[in-house]
């Protein structure tokens, strides 16, 4: 399976955690469009479950403290 680059997960999460705050029409059709491309980023089919893949995927993309250290 494709991974989404750390990078644009991390955005993704951003933008999605933002727009959830805003009000608007225009910010609804922007947290639909968030929300469907984490799903498809993720393999996942809804909003909660794409979230949670996203966070474990960038959890384990980040090298842990004692990897750096003994790197």
């Amino acid at each position: 399976m494709l991974m989404a680059h750390p990078a644009v997960l991390e955005e993704l999460l951003r933008r999605h955690e933002e727009l959830r705050t805003r009000h608007g029409e225009g910010a609804a059709r922007q947290l639909e469009d968030v929300s469907y491309t984490l799903c498809v980023s993720t393999g996942t089919r809804d909003i909660a479950a794409a979230l949670t893949v996203a966070r474990d995927q960038l959890r384990r993309s980040t090298p842990r403290r004692d990897d750096v250290v003994s790197a």
